[in-house]
């Protein structure tokens, strides 16, 4: 890797104009383990004047070009896959196994995907039988600003470059600078892949920096940004006066409804889906409502889930949870658990402060509420952390009515063995996904969510029509 405080502009590592060093830390450690450096506005001028001035020619090329391009930086990444691994762990504190099989891996999943949309993708076509004549063109929306989080960088990172490669579109990305590793591996494999110069740039920053800057540029055409409503609506007001598009990906607070007749096994697989990734998924399914006849039962098998659950450091292998991903993270989650505590949650499992056996690093205890009540805090807001909270529900429409409950609707989850029911209460619910007797989405799947879960669709054939304008061109023929 080139030094972790340069960018990549323009097909050339560049040290920054004017060099502002940050501490990258390793959350298993609290040990400082690469110092990247902050962009400034100038950065952001020349990243974003490479996208530009690289643009016309990209547009221009053809759609077999660009799937020919995706296809080797596919092979690239996986080339690389045990190097992005140890990244990703390092700065972000993944266990290292959770990190091979998930998170390098969710990242050559989604550029399959996208290579089989583009395959497909009708990218000039008639208007219709009834106006041969008219020809609708899906053309590049231009220069964009890739702004993605730190909890799955690959993901995040791949949901984004690859759908504005294949579209033609240019591209600033902005990793985010708490985990940045993965986003300089990731130029790297873009460089050696042979991206032409200027269509993708990376510069480090951070959000009242670069993210800012990126979003309020004149020369900017589209924002795609995955990360908290809160930075969400700034990015959106920054963005307001250019008029550009805004494509949102924001946090959730996932239902997670389990029916009297659910299989056996579906309070575990809540608890440990909860607990992924340490929680730090915005679809995680955060809370657990259970019939109540079924209810008693289901806080004791949550118990026993959670107490299964081990912590320890990312590059430990197994199958344990890792820290969070910073203090500022460590400290947020901390207080929310209090927060339970004092406002009457029926602590069964966790609690604050670290588990017993580790002194150091940003662990978190794997905490259970029972009895939550849909006015307390750690009901209503995103914790981001492994914390679940369990309360009992009556009825089918008493279990919609408190799913939708929130500001949030990325995804909502459904455990029954009544086919019937299942699809009544997955029309209902107001979420973007719904996830069905633990049955995850096909590959090329469209992600995103409603009200204040965001506004876009990633993914697939989806996520190309992200980075596209749609023109019709009368007396084509």
């Amino acid at each position: 890797m080139p030094k972790t405080t340069d960018f990549y502009i323009n097909g050339q590592w560049v040290a920054p104009i004017r060099p502002r060093d940050f501490p990258v830390i390793d959350p298993s450690t609290e040990e400082v383990c690469a110092t990247i450096s902050l962009g400034d506005t100038e950065d952001t001028e020349a990243a974003v004047a490479a996208a530009n001035a690289a643009f016309p020619a990209w547009a221009a090329t053809s759609p077999a070009e660009r799937i020919a391009l995706v296809e080797r930086l596919l092979e690239v990444y996986e080339g690389r896959a045990e190097d992005m691994a140890v990244a990703i762990s390092k700065e972000m504190g993944a266990p290292i196994d959770m990190s091979r099989q998930q998170q390098v891996t969710s990242g050559t999943w989604h550029m399959e995907g996208f290579l089989r949309a583009a395959k497909g993708f009708q990218w000039e076509h008639p208007l219709g039988d009834w106006a041969p004549g008219e020809r609708i063109l899906h053309e590049p929306i231009g220069v964009c600003a890739l702004i993605t989080p730190w909890n799955w960088p690959m993901n995040q990172i791949v949901l984004k470059v690859v759908p504005a490669l294949l579209a033609g579109c240019t591209m600033v990305l902005k990793p985010s600078e708490i985990a940045p590793l993965s986003g300089l591996l990731f130029a790297e494999i873009v460089d050696a892949a042979g991206v032409p110069p200027g269509v993708f740039n990376l510069v480090n920053g951070d959000g009242a920096g670069v993210g800012s800057q990126l979003s309020a540029h004149p020369d900017i055409d589209m924002v795609s940004f995955t990360g908290s409503t809160r930075a969400g609506r700034l990015i959106s007001k920054a963005a307001a006066d250019t008029i550009k598009r805004v494509s949102l990906e924001l946090g959730g607070k996932g239902a997670n409804i389990i029916f009297a007749d659910a299989d056996e096994k579906a309070v575990k697989s809540g608890v440990i889906r909860c607990f992924r990734n340490t929680g730090q998924s915005c679809n995680a399914p955060t809370r657990m409502m259970v019939e109540r006849s079924r209810y008693d039962q289901a806080v004791e098998q949550a118990i026993a889930a959670a107490e299964s659950v081990t912590v320890g450091p990312a590059d430990d292998e197994g199958r344990h949870i890792g820290p969070a991903v910073s203090e500022a993270q460590f400290d947020k989650i901390q207080a929310l658990i209090q927060k339970g505590i004092d406002e009457g949650a029926r602590l069964v499992a966790g609690g604050t402060g670290r588990p017993g056996h580790l002194n150091r690093g940003f662990y978190i205890r794997p905490t259970v509420f029972a009895d939550v009540t849909t006015d307390m805090t750690i009901y209503r807001e995103e914790i981001f952390g492994p914390v679940l909270s369990i309360l009992p529900f009556d009825d089918e429409d008493h279990a919609v009515a408190m799913a939708n409950d929130t500001e949030y609707g990325l995804t909502n989850y459904v455990q029954t063995t009544d086919r019937e029911k299942f699809r009544r209460v997955a029309r209902r619910l107001r979420s973007g996904m719904v996830e069905g007797n633990g049955k995850g989405f096909g590959q090329g799947s469209p992600f995103g969510g409603m009200k204040q879960s965001g506004n876009g669709r990633e993914g697939g054939v989806w996520g190309l029509h992200e980075f596209m304008e749609v023109k019709a061109v009368s007396n084509w023929e």
